[in-house]
């Protein structure tokens, strides 16, 4: 049996890794290595750890002083000793048969370096919300259709007849994706299996990309190497709505900069390798000037706001909102703040009219 090892970071989650743990434990793939990596919590992670999972065996539990997600992620890569690896954030829950799935499928095509799935979303109590949360979350999806984001769709239930209760009607996607990964993220790190030849491509984690994108660059790096398959069904629940995510508001101008920092190079060395019409780069690069413009323009760093907000109106000429900030720009700042509370104003009466 393949040995797959799963690499958890945890940050004073000790409220909630019990349940992620158990769901790793509880896989009908037995053969793995738990790689749990403490970012140097404060909180009882190392007593929870030593009290209720002391004698697994296959949990190694790992402490380092706090450096961030990308880099405990790359730590636990680096002792990973397994054919596969797994990555988990240590809020979310696998189904008991996510990893004996994910390796049939690339034990089937053995060209798949990296296999993703997705995800039913749940609130702070458990309770599912969404069923099919990933074409949610990763907006990219809406811009592909799934004949045109993958190139071949085998039904999962062909190859892994024992497991049809499971799976029903749902495929496997498989492709090559590189060029739409330009346009936006489609890969959920906690679905993620990854082929150990693979990961030696793409090697780590970019550890200067604080807070939010690390994840982004990751699998956008994975897909350019070669093809990916998508299992189009659930096999994770994904933690939504609790106060140390790092998809919270004050993130985002960071999500926002790392992503045109990992986007802007490739478009320009990478060139021969994306596959998409000039107008659907440049659309991606307006928006994502424009998204830092704005919420430049919304901290008050309106150098910063009109530099942004210019180079996304030479990428895409006709946008009215990166217009309207940009000459905002250069309004007294008693004005811009008047017409903030105006827009606000006009917003909350839009929402509140029958």
């Amino acid at each position: 049996m393949a040995l797959v090892s799963v690499v958890i970071p945890t940050f004073n989650r000790a409220y909630c890794l019990a349940r992620t743990l158990d769901s790793v434990l509880a896989q009908t793939h037995a053969e793995l290595e738990i790689l749990l990596v403490d970012d140097g919590s404060t909180d009882e992670t190392a007593e929870l750890v030593r009290q209720r999972y002391g004698d697994e065996p296959r949990l190694h539990y790992i402490t380092q002083p706090n450096a961030g997600v990308a880099a405990a992620r790359n730590h636990g890569l680096r002792l990973a000793r397994g054919e596969f690896a797994a990555l988990l954030d240590s809020d979310d829950v696998w189904q008991p048969w996510k990893i004996e799935l994910q390796l049939r499928c690339m034990q089937q095509f053995p060209e798949l370096g990296m296999v993703w799935t997705d995800m039913e979303a749940i609130d702070p109590n458990g309770r599912v919300f969404n069923r099919a949360y990933i074409r949610t979350m990763y907006s990219t999806y809406a811009l592909f259709p799934d004949d045109s984001l993958f190139q071949h769709s085998v039904p999962l239930r062909s190859f892994v007849p024992t497991m049809e209760a499971v799976v029903g009607a749902a495929p496997l996607r498989i492709g090559m994706i590189f060029s739409q990964m330009i346009m936006g993220n489609l890969v959920h790190t906690s679905t993620v299996l990854i082929r150990r030849e693979r990961l030696e491509k793409v090697v780590a984690f970019d550890e200067t990309l604080r807070y939010s994108g690390e994840d982004f660059d990751f699998h956008l790096r994975t897909c350019r190497h070669g093809p990916v398959g998508f299992v189009d069904l659930p096999t994770i629940r994904y933690q939504r709505g609790m106060p140390d995510r790092l998809t919270r508001a004050e993130y985002r101008i960071h999500t926002a900069t790392n992503f045109l920092r990992t986007i802007a190079p490739l478009i320009e060395t990478a060139r021969d390798e994306i596959h998409l019409p000039r107008r659907m780069i440049d659309g991606a690069l307006a928006d994502a000037h424009e998204w830092i413009g704005e919420l430049q323009f919304e901290a008050n760093d309106m150098a910063a706001a009109r530099a942004h907000l210019f180079a996304s109106i030479r990428h895409r000429w006709l946008q009215k909102r990166a217009w309207e900030l940009f000459i905002s720009c250069y309004l007294p700042a008693m004005l811009r703040h008047w017409l903030r509370a105006h827009r606000r104003h006009l917003r909350q009466r839009t929402v509140a009219s029958p």
